[in-house]
């Protein structure tokens, strides 16, 4: 960029109006007139409304007397005979650039059959458009021209049978040449360098039939890493870290009993959530025992991770694996959940969304720069006709080809309301029963709070649930004070915090304490794959006490959430008290921190024989999942006990245990307690669980053990 350039600057900010700016050094930045031209080299003046001084710049704002075309390069004429090109600015995040530029067609990305293969990329602002094709075979590359098609659609129709050859968009904005990946590209070369162009319709599976699924309620998430899963030395997987690995059935610990897949079928486990295994960063698909990475570094949303192949180098092993992967946990009968990071991208300068149209996919604050209520820098805005495409085509494609039955909207507070609809939308209309969940965080990215996809405004999305952050730090104690200690560990302040959250969060006990309509939208947790375990902050929280009261607190709070009202979902491990040495953000800590340790599996076998039983407890009684904020209304009853015990009887008008009480005592003494008389069945206490009998109880005194949960039933 020369002198003159540097001095002279013009965007297109508005569809008729350019604002110019002319360095103060330059002409003491003023010029009385500006003009337009394009390739034809016909002049036209442009008019002036508004002159101001900002910084070093005299700013002009001038209105155009007809729209640019865009796909086509301007220039700016001053008085004293300078010349700068017209760039794009902030037109592209106008309302009418949006409505302008829509496409609606199913076809962009490539395409290849019938001995032809077709290329369309959208790249409304640029003025030329170029593929460069690679043969797999040679170093030899080829550029192919493409045309320019309506709503800013550029097209090629190769005839010939491109499969497996490497290609890329070359894209000219604001006179600037970038080298792009396709942001459709459904395989590429390892570490993401370059699309590839593959026939999916070869490899297609027909998705099997799975055992009903009636209600959100019904659901008993389990979220794990693909490496996590199997990477530990005993985790008698042959495929270590890989998709194939966490594929594997009838793997077995040291002990001889189950792991990976086959463990978490005999825990009762309905869905299976994995960390993002879309195409990230932070992992060189080459070598990737070097780094490890959680996968919220997304590069291309539509390709799965090349780490986690048995060879990333052929396009078509990670697709074919991945694919195994979900068949083989479908053939369990479970199905399967991705986390899915539309919220942000790896880089936003070098992203395929930030080349091919600049500006356009990211939102920015007043002052014109990204805004970074993700933290990461960038966040993506979902608003813009075209992102919510993106995102609306990314779902149906995992959904179609790989048969995926839910999603984990990361950072969904991000994303805005409408979007969300569309996506709810979009999975009902090609498979009934997909569960979407999603961190509805109030994040500071400038989208007007009424239409952020918050826990806030959960009445406008009802049927995509909420992680609910207020259940895990009544529970447990906050979060992000690992000193603070919740309602499990005896603190009587979260007391009636914790009998709202037990019950759904649906405002029972008290109408201002609601969170949510419906218990549907309560994603119930106290651990999950970000801050420290739950063991971890015990260990923290309680230094000096025995680990028997570690086991006891972790059991209680682990059990509170299969059998509240909501959805309930488990960290992976938590059932065996997971540890990561107190690493409270262990997003790229190596194997030994994030590894399933099996052989702790073989440890607490007992605790993990008594959380099954309380999932079979779930599942086989309704009471503990209730459909509706009505259901829990008309069959809950709180039974009036001594602080800071708590005590609900539950009704089961269907089932032979016709009514349940669920008792808990988070002291660390026995506690005497009156119930209601009748003829009870222990089905569960602190060392017990499951449908069976424990003891029968005639008595209406009961003696609650230290610590622990206590399920009675009556028929």
């Amino acid at each position: 960029m020369n002198s003159n350039e540097r001095n002279f600057l013009a965007y297109i900010d508005e569809m008729d109006i350019i604002t110019i700016l002319l360095a103060l050094s330059y002409h003491h930045g003023l010029s009385s007139t500006f003009s337009i031209t394009d390739e034809s080299n016909k002049v036209k003046s442009i008019q002036i409304i508004k002159q101001q001084q900002i910084e070093k710049y005299n700013k002009y704002i001038c209105r155009l007397s007809e729209e640019i075309s865009f796909g086509h390069p301007y220039w700016i004429f001053d008085e004293h005979g300078g010349k700068t090109d017209l760039q794009i600015g902030a037109v592209i995040r106008t309302e009418v650039f949006d409505e302008r530029f829509f496409y609606d067609g199913n076809d962009l990305g490539v395409s290849c059959k019938d001995n032809q293969t077709q290329f369309k990329i959208w790249a409304p602002t640029a003025t030329q458009v170029k593929i460069k094709l690679r043969n797999p075979n040679s170093s030899f590359s080829e550029i192919i021209k493409m045309k320019r098609k309506e709503k800013g659609v550029w097209s090629s129709v190769v005839n010939s049978d491109l499969e497996l050859y490497q290609y890329t968009f070359l894209v000219l904005v604001n006179q600037e040449w970038q080298e792009s990946v396709d942001p459709y590209a459904v395989a590429v070369t390892a570490n993401g360098e370059r699309g590839v162009i593959v026939k999916l319709e070869k490899i297609h599976r027909e998705k099997p039939v799975l055992p009903p699924f009636e209600n959100p309620v019904d659901a008993i998430i389990y979220e794990t890493h693909i490496r996590d899963f199997t990477i530990h030395p005993n985790s008698g997987a042959e495929h270590k870290g890989l998709y194939l690995g966490a594929g594997e059935l009838n793997t077995t610990g040291k002990d001889g009993e189950p792991t990976g897949l086959s463990y978490v079928k005999d825990l009762g486990i309905t869905h299976i959530e994995f960390l993002p295994f879309n195409d990230f960063a932070g992992v060189d698909e080459l070598d990737p025992a070097i780094e490890y990475n959680w996968g919220y570094n997304p590069l291309h949303f539509n390709v799965p991770e090349g780490s986690y192949s048995t060879n990333p180098s052929d396009p078509y092993a990670r697709i074919l694996e991945l694919k195994q992967l979900i068949d083989s946990i479908h053939s369990q009968g479970i199905r399967v959940m991705m986390d899915v990071v539309y919220n942000h991208v790896f880089v936003r300068e070098t992203s395929s969304f930030e080349k091919v149209v600049p500006g356009y996919y990211f939102r920015h604050n007043e002052l014109g720069f990204p805004s970074n209520g993700t933290g990461v820098g960038n966040d993506i805005a979902s608003e813009r006709k075209m992102v919510k495409k993106f995102i609306i085509d990314s779902i149906r494609f995992w959904l179609k080809e790989y048969h995926i039955d839910g999603f984990r909207f990361d950072l969904m507070g991000i994303l805005d309301v409408e979007t969300m609809r569309e996506v709810r939308k979009t999975c009902d209309s090609i498979q009934k029963g997909t569960l979407i969940i999603g961190e509805g965080w109030n994040l500071n990215t400038p989208l007007p709070i009424e239409k952020k996809a918050i826990i806030r405004n959960q009445s406008k999305f009802p049927d995509i649930f909420q992680f609910n952050d207020k259940f895990r730090d009544t529970i447990k104690g906050n979060t992000f004070n690992l000193y603070d200690k919740g309602y499990v560990l005896g603190n009587e302040h979260y007391h009636e915090g914790a009998m709202d959250v037990i019950t759904g969060s649906i405002g029972l006990i008290k109408k201002d304490s609601r969170l949510f309509n419906e218990p549907t939208q309560s994603v119930n947790y106290v651990e999950c794959h970000d801050n420290h375990t739950l063991w971890d902050k015990l260990v923290y929280c309680l230094p000096d006490l025995d680990h028997l009261y570690h086991i006891k607190y972790h059991r209680l709070a682990t059990g509170l959430v299969l059998l509240s009202q909501g959805i309930p979902f488990l960290h992976s491990g938590q059932e065996f008290f997971r540890t990561k040495r107190g690493d409270g953000n262990s997003y790229k800590s190596p194997n030994h921190i994030n590894q399933l340790d099996w052989d702790r599996k073989d440890l607490y076998l007992e605790n993990v024989n008594y959380i099954k039983g309380l999932i079979q407890i779930r599942k086989e009684l309704p009471c503990f999942r209730f459909k509706s904020a009505e259901e829990i209304r008309s069959n809950t009853h709180i039974l009036p006990l001594p602080k800071p015990i708590i005590g609900f009887s539950l009704q089961n008008k269907s089932h032979e245990f016709h009514e349940v009480l669920l008792l808990i005592n988070p002291l660390r003494s026995k506690q005497t307690i009156q119930i209601p008389e009748g003829n009870w069945t222990l089905i569960a206490n602190g060392q017990k669980a499951g449908i069976y009998l424990i003891q029968n109880l005639s008595n209406n005194e009961l003696v609650l053990e230290p610590v622990c949960l206590t399920i009675l039933a009556k028929k």
